[in-house]
């Protein structure tokens, strides 16, 4: 995409953290804003080691030590989309406050996290028709339980159920224009 095709969403270069729990919507609204704004994307899911993967398919949650390598490798890919200035998305459900403060490590303080609020029952009827992932729907009173939602001092864009994909990304696109308004 052109710089002036960017220029003309309104928004300055950022790098997002779309996060959430699993079935949130994250990767919708991930890949929506980056077909319309041109910003590197990365599926957090994507980084992942293989014990992991093959842990979370069994039904077993994750640990902060599982969670350690994926999150650096997160933290890593931010951090070169930010020395880029050219902004990026990545998806990572960063639940914890501790796992969004190491992903702000080492220069990446200028990070935003947009979070996905989503009722329970609505996430819960999500997992169950989703096909083709290894996150089951066991796991998400695991993930609720862990999650701590971002504090106002964290400054994240909070996002709401959307009645649909598109109106999910018009809304964040929207609140991202208020919040970080071109230079």
């Amino acid at each position: 995409m052109t710089g002036k095709a960017l220029q003309d969403q309104g928004v300055r270069p950022l790098v997002l953290v779309i996060m959430g729990v699993s079935g949130c919507g994250k990767t919708t609204l991930a890949e929506g804003l980056h077909n319309l704004l041109g910003w590197p994307y990365q599926e957090g899911d994507l980084l992942h080691p293989r014990a992991n993967v093959e842990k979370m398919a069994a039904g077993i949650p994750l640990t902060d030590a599982d969670r350690l390598p994926w999150l650096e490798l997160c933290q890593k890919w931010l951090h070169e989309r930010v020395v880029s200035g050219q902004g990026g998305i990545l998806t990572c459900s960063a639940l914890r406050r501790s796992y969004r403060d190491l992903l702000r490590a080492d220069g990446n303080d200028g990070i935003v996290f947009v979070y996905l609020e989503i009722p329970e029952d609505v996430l819960s009827d999500r997992l169950k028709r989703r096909r083709g992932h290894y996150m089951p729907p066991s796991l998400l009173p695991s993930q609720l339980a862990t999650l701590e939602v971002p504090t106002a001092d964290e400054h994240p864009v909070v996002v709401h159920l959307e009645a649909t994909p598109a109106d999910l990304i018009a809304e964040t696109l929207g609140l991202l224009k208020q919040k970080f308004p071109e230079r």
